[in-house]
């Protein structure tokens, strides 16, 4: 029995699956040993961690501990349930606690860089970019501001749901478990969003003693302090963390460009998670949460900026009836207000004046259910989910210092779905087949031009999401997969009705945007060697979407550049996604990932010229690799490194960003039983990257370093 780098763990309980009261330890070296006949599956746990289900096939077995986190957030995200039925046929990788936090970054988008194929819309993080900048893109598939993929915490979506983009600052790093990202087409089980695949976030559930602060200092004037606290008893369990981070940021403009109206691009933010659980029987519980997050932006300008107050809140119970059964509620909803201000800037640099000033208030409640059942070698899966979004956007143009006009927006979409999912597992077979069917409309809007206006009609969609799956073992060592799906993804209230600009870069809005329909195909092999030493993922994926959401050059000028929302017609990612973990020698893990992808515009009758062209930010090639060394005496240390090609900033494909390499390096060290000291060095060799080009250049953040220490006050650490 070892952990994730090799080492060993005593006094794990190994057992049979189906036997679990039969279980013995390991013992000092992590070796134990237990009657079980050929055919039959072993699993290990300790409080906190459990292995994978292990057919005996030859011995002596090498069984791997992950957090249960991890564990629990990769089968929900697979099948929406904690019911599972032999293997499954999406790809996915899971990021554990550890993996984000002993990690070379400040925010959460930026450890989610370790999944080669996870990209934002730009390529600066959240640490210095404007929100409304950070769409995701996996396999390919690109975004605009708004992600074509899902970010879930407790099976609530996290994309904002005015705009679609994530407010990756929102939680603070003690409240997260794990991360796992699905690729791969999910709207047969979450609805719309999902093309690209999901991400679910997990939260870290309270436990019934445990307290943590952790603050560290950096260059470009940054500060982080974060703080966990849990108290509970056998039954009631309450945690509380927070988080306060300021940074003073930099100049994202080339320093060639860089103007008297020129500032450092910055954030500050205070973020809270709050929990109750009730504990019900032996495995069900009842639960209240709730998130804060207050951020203000400068967007590297003297007159541009941006704010955002946030609150959200959930509710719920997870429930079983006996051994089989199992289900899920939950209610939930979110308050957000938005500000941000836009300016002209000429070429020179020199002057600025103020063009757009912008309010949105967003208000969003919902409900989701599930349950799922075991019936032998069967699962079946239903679930239904419900969500009504209102939000109001106002925004003033300024013309000469003058206000010109006030456009008032007021709009609701609501979103209804229902699923059912078939699952099947026996022997070296598996299997699913899932249908969802989605009801997304457009309901109650009125644009309002200095308080005279008029509604715009009402409007509706109904959509089928298939998907099915298949999974053969060849052995205990080697498994083939490949699925098919139909996903799609509703224009948001941000794409229908208001414009938005980054740098001097004005996209305008289109309210007859349709819904992006999604197919696609997937094949994949997974293996592992006997004793578990290398574990290996690769797949190869076909995705087709059809009337995809992007922007077209309306014009441009040396100063300016317009941007219309279209549906372009057709855009196809083709490619392959690799990765491989290999535990070098005792304590020394190594990882690699790799994607290809070939992401291309197919079809455009509007705009034939940009048929074969590549999909802006999206690089054909994106590499990652990390080395990390975990001693009990000696510490953690994680050398990560990124290589992505070079990728366009524009449709017509006429501004190029080049490729980069990014090299950083994280350490710690515990001392005094309670204290860990840690550093890190990001971008370890001072090249900055080509950000974006609007059409001035920007570039990402120069070499930085930090130092901190962690106190352990008592409980996990």
């Amino acid at each position: 029995m070892v952990d994730s780098t090799g080492l060993p763990v005593a006094n794990a309980s190994v057992f049979v699956v189906g036997a679990a009261t039969n279980s013995v330890s390991t013992d000092q070296s992590g070796i134990a040993t237990l009657p079980a006949a050929p055919g039959a599956t072993l699993r290990a746990h300790i409080p906190g961690m459990d292995s994978d289900a292990i057919p005996v096939s030859n011995v002596p077995l090498v069984l791997v501990l992950h957090p249960s986190g991890v564990t629990e957030a990769v089968t929900v995200t697979a099948t929406r349930s904690a019911t599972l039925t032999g293997d499954h046929a999406e790809t996915i990788d899971a990021l554990s606690q550890q993996a984000l936090r002993k990690y070379p970054a400040f925010v959460l988008d930026d450890s989610l860089r370790q999944h080669a194929g996870f990209e934002l819309f730009r390529r600066a993080s959240s640490r210095v970019a404007n929100p409304t900048s950070e769409g995701i893109s996996l396999r390919g598939l690109g975004s605009t501001a708004v992600s074509r993929t899902l970010v879930l915490l407790e099976s609530v979506p996290l994309n904002d749901p005015f705009g679609g983009w994530i407010h990756w600052d929102e939680l603070p790093p003690e409240a997260v478990s794990a991360v796992t990202l699905a690729t791969g087409g999910g709207s047969d089980l979450y609805g719309s969003s999902a093309l690209g695949g999901v991400i679910d976030v997990l939260p870290a559930l309270p436990e019934t003693s445990r307290a943590e602060l952790s603050a560290s200092g950096a260059g470009q004037d940054t500060s982080d302090v974060d703080g966990r606290i849990d108290r509970g008893t056998k039954n009631w369990l309450g945690t509380l963390s927070g988080q306060t981070f300021r940074t003073a940021g930099y100049i994202p403009v080339n320093p060639g460009s860089i103007g008297a109206i020129d500032r450092p691009a910055n954030v500050h933010f205070q973020n809270g998670h709050t929990e109750l659980d009730r504990k019900i029987g032996e495995s069900g519980r009842a639960f209240l949460l709730g998130n804060i997050l207050n951020e203000a932006r400068g967007n590297g300008t003297v007159l541009t900026n941006n704010a955002t107050r946030l609150w959200r809140y959930v509710g719920g119970d997870d429930w079983s009836a006996g051994s089989r059964t199992t289900g899920r509620f939950r209610a939930f909803g979110s308050e957000q207000g938005y500000r941000q201000s836009f300016s002209s800037i000429p070429a020179s640099r020199a002057t600025e004046a103020l063009t757009r000033l912008q309010r949105v208030h967003t208000q969003e409640i919902g409900l989701s259910t599930d349950a799922a059942t075991r019936v032998g070698p069967f699962s079946f899966v239903g679930g239904a989910d419900v969500r009504d979004i209102r939000a109001n956007d106002v925004e003033t143009p300024i013309s000469a210092g003058k206000v010109a006009s006030t456009l008032d927006i007021s709009a609701r979409q609501r979103f209804a779905g229902a699923f059912g999912e078939a699952l099947y597992g026996h022997g070296p077979w598996s299997a699913a087949a899932s249908l969802r069917v989605d009801h997304a409309s457009n309901l109650d809007t009125i644009q309002r031009t200095n308080g005279v206006g008029a509604p715009t009609p009402d409007r509706a969609e109904v959509v089928l999401s298939p998907r099915l799956g298949l999974v053969r073992k060849i052995n205990g060592n080697l498994s083939v997969r490949a699925a098919g799906f139909r996903a799609f993804r509703s224009p948001t209230m941000n794409e229908l009705y208001r414009s938005g600009q980054v740098g001097q870069e004005l996209t305008l809005p289109n309210n007859n945007l349709l819904s992006e329909r999604a197919t696609g195909w997937e094949t994949g092999v997974n293996t592992t060697s006997r004793g578990g030493r290398f574990s290996g993922v690769a797949t190869y994926f076909w995705t087709e979407i059809n009337r995809p959401v992007s922007t077209v050059t309306v014009s441009q000028t040396a100063s300016a550049i317009t941007l219309r929302r279209q549906n372009l017609g057709q855009l196809r990612s083709q490619g392959l996604e690799v990765k491989g973990e290999l535990r070098i020698v005792r304590g020394l893990v190594g990882t690699v990932g790799y994607q290809f992808a070939d992401a291309i515009v197919t079809k455009n009758s509007a705009q034939p010229a940009l048929i074969g062209n590549r999909l802006p930010e999206i690089p054909e090639h994106g590499l990652t690799g990390q080395l990390r060394y975990q001693s009990s005496r000696a510490g953690i240390y994680t050398l990560a490194m990124r290589r992505s090609g070079g990728v366009f900033d524009d449709s017509a494909n006429t501004l190029q960003l080049r490729g980069f390499f990014q090299a950083d390096l994280y350490g710690e060290r515990s001392f005094a039983r309670r204290f860990t000291a840690f550093a890190s060095i990001q971008n370890l060799t001072n090249r900055r990257a080509d950000v974006a080009k609007t059409p001035v250049l920007s570039l990402g953040t120069p070499i930085l370093a930090q130092g901190g220490i962690r106190v352990n006050f008592g409980g996990a650490r």
